[in-house]
């Protein structure tokens, strides 16, 4: 009897337990994904994450009152997933730190979360995965629950290899202009020139260099004289002995250049009254009271006026009388030259032959001739000016454009340590710094890089790298590239990144995949195949099409489908 009743108590604990079981089935029963959506849809990546708010609810009468469920985003793609993060929700009779959810009218749910990019999820689906627990218990859940395919990854077509990198400049000139002075100088109220002045080695040494640009077929000579008297002894006195001083120096120097077969003009004009030239003596001059004297001139504009006020200061005009006048009395002579530098064709032969005689400037100027090789000229020079960084820079963009980039790095690092503040040199390090997916130093070393060449596409291609489109768009400017259009694309300017893509001057692969999708975004179906068959006539892998999402609705295409079974 006993025994029986044992029986019928073992019976009726197991009812009970079915029964909790049918009811915990009953209300965890798998949510229809219908129920949830997401923002963006697709998902999208924005800088290096793939952000994404999940809007949903729990339905009325489906959350048990004393569970608690973990809802966790999944990011699932080939060979791997990524989490996102988790919320826990609980039911009214449970205690904890979730959030509660009523029974008879469940809730609504929103959670956000985002995701590091792997290139693998290109190609991805988005689940919600759910954890019980029941009385401190894990209980079984149902499968994860899919909402969302695949991730937009247009961004990632972002490309620090293909951005120009910065070339330092050359300071050639053609026609280099350089002015030589010497000055003849007169006693107080006379014009004749003194054999003192006239056998000065200075005076010397300028006939000599006039001589020198005149017989050089590469120097172009002229000459100017212009004659002043000093302020003091009113202006037409002045004006008569400044006329004569200038005819004076004329005449002497027009039978000196006879006399040396110097064939140059000569420029002649006269100052009555040096006014300028006297400022400038006092502003450098360590006279005790020159402010007063400087007051007097901008107080005063009449000139007869001046020379009153200045000669009242006694104490001071015996020191002008005796240190600045006496300098403001002369004729200056100005050898203007003209050095005309080597024409692009001599330039060229020696870059392809013999490159010992040729300055660094004449070099770095040289590499970019038509049918100069780059590298064998900015190897030279390295070689030849190691400690000017412009020579590694530029040898470094050449490897960079070329795809060498092991030989890019080395430049390049060798140009920061010849000199760490050059704006090329620490942008092409950035470069290297992006395509390494480091963009806080990248930023670091652009914000020393103002006035490189195509500074704007690096910091384009930061900004893109960053997930802000926006500022790409104004820092490449008129740039036409494929980082540009890409920048364009990502803010949605279609006609605008469609005119950079025309624009761009040696299309890849990437302008044609790039013109695909602002065809498929456009809802071109002709542009789409059309543009991805000259992608992957470039070499683009099929691959890359089938797995984005950019063009998920033409894969059914025939035209489409055809390309992919390449």
């Amino acid at each position: 009897m006993k025994r029986q009743k044992l029986q019928l108590l073992f019976s009726l604990v197991t009812i009970v337990a079915i029964l909790a079981t049918s009811c915990s089935k009953k209300t965890m029963t798998p949510l229809a994904n219908s129920l949830f959506t997401t923002n963006p849809s697709p998902l999208e990546l924005v800088g290096t994450k793939v952000p994404v708010t999940i809007s949903g609810r729990f339905p009325a009468k489906w959350f048990d009152k004393n569970t608690t469920i973990v809802v966790t985003p999944v990011l699932k793609y080939s060979n791997g997933e990524a989490l996102g993060t988790s919320y826990t929700y609980q039911g009214e009779k449970v205690a904890g730190n979730g959030t509660v959810v009523n029974y008879e009218s469940g809730s609504a749910i929103t959670l956000r979360s985002e995701f590091d990019y792997t290139p693998a999820m290109k190609k991805s689906e988005l689940f919600l995965r759910f954890e019980f627990m029941k009385s401190g218990k894990t209980i079984p859940s149902f499968p994860d629950v899919k909402i969302a395919d695949g991730v937009v990854a247009t961004q990632a077509l972002a490309s620090a290899a293909t951005t120009t990198p910065a070339v330092a400049p050359d300071a050639f000139q053609r026609i280099i202009k350089e002015a030589y002075d010497a000055d003849i100088m007169f006693l107080i109220q006379q014009a004749e020139l003194r054999s003192s002045e006239l056998n000065s080695n200075n005076l010397a040494a300028w006939k000599d260099l006039v001589k020198e640009a005149d017989s050089n077929n590469r120097k172009n000579v002229n000459v100017e004289v212009s004659a002043y008297a000093s302020p003091d002894g009113g202006y037409e006195l002045n004006e008569k002995l400044a006329e004569k001083r200038e005819a004076n120096t004329t005449n002497y120097l027009s039978k000196e250049f006879k006399k040396q077969n110097i064939d140059t003009e000569i420029n002649a004009k006269y100052t009555a009254q040096d006014w300028e030239g006297f400022q400038k003596l006092v502003q450098a001059s360590s006279l005790q009271d020159k402010d007063i004297v400087l007051r007097v001139l901008s107080m005063y504009p009449d000139t007869e006026t001046r020379e009153r006020e200045i000669k009242n200061i006694s104490a001071v005009y015996s020191d002008l009388a005796e240190t600045i006048l006496p300098k403001l009395r002369r004729s200056r002579l100005i050898a203007n030259v003209e050095v005309i530098g080597k024409t692009d064709e001599e330039l060229k032969r020696a870059a392809t032959s013999d490159m010992a005689g040729l300055t660094v400037e004449e070099l770095l100027y040289a590499a970019n001739l038509d049918g100069v090789s780059k590298e064998k000229v900015y190897t030279h020079v390295t070689q030849k000016f190691p400690n000017d960084y412009r020579g590694w820079n530029n040898l470094g963009a050449y490897y960079y454009s070329s795809g060498q980039n092991s030989k890019a790095i080395q430049a390049f690092n060798r140009a920061a340590q010849v000199s760490s503040r050059a704006p090329e040199a620490n942008m092409n390090q950035a470069l290297l710094s992006m395509a390494d997916g480091n963009l806080t130093k990248a930023e670091q070393l652009l914000g020393n890089a103002s006035g490189a060449s195509s500074l704007g596409e690096a910091l384009g291609l930061l900004y893109i790298q960053k997930g802000d489109y926006n500022r790409a768009v104004q820092s490449f400017g008129n740039a036409k590239t494929n980082n540009a259009a890409l920048a364009q694309i990502l803010t949605k300017n279609y006609n605008k990144a469609q005119q950079t893509l025309d624009g761009v001057a040696n299309k890849d692969a990437t302008t044609y995949y790039l013109a695909a999708i602002v065809a498929a975004r456009t809802n071109n179906t002709s542009g789409v195949v059309g543009n991805l068959r000259s992608a992957l006539d470039k070499g683009l892998p099929t691959s890359e099409v089938a797995n984005d999402i950019e063009f998920a609705k033409f894969l059914t295409n025939s035209d489409v489908k055809n390309m992919l079974m390449r």
